[in-house]
């Protein structure tokens, strides 16, 4: 793990996503060992958090382990990466995606995140 990634379980999710967000935006990656897209998405998600040096947070969620974190978040397939800022819920995607995706979903986060309030 990183500085700017972690690993969240039912028990530090609202400590580590929810209240960190408030600071600095989160994706969650909700994922299962035995899932083939989840396997393809976390290295691009890694080397994102990398390449933007702290500016997101990435929390990982073992679906398997914590099945509530999934059902909280109404999940339907893996991985779901679901992104906070300021205590909320504000986008979401499913599957694994492009690099380029992956950018744009980031950058989107960073800028609403970077708003005033009443900019959004």
């Amino acid at each position: 793990m990183s500085d700017y990634s972690c690993n969240v379980e039912e028990d530090n999710f609202d400590e580590r996503v929810v209240a960190r967000s408030h600071e600095t935006p989160v994706l969650v990656d909700i994922s299962a060992e035995w899932c083939a897209p989840c396997r393809v998405l976390a290295p691009l998600l890694h080397k994102m958090v990398f390449a933007y040096d702290g500016k997101f947070i990435l929390a990982m969620v073992d679906a398997d382990e914590n099945m509530k974190i999934a059902g909280r978040h109404k999940v339907r397939g893996f991985p779901t990466v679901v992104a906070y800022s300021r205590g909320e819920e504000v986008a979401r995607f499913h599957s694994s995606q492009t690099e380029g995706f992956l950018r744009d979903f980031i950058d989107r986060l960073i800028e609403r995140h970077n708003a005033a309030p009443g900019d959004k």
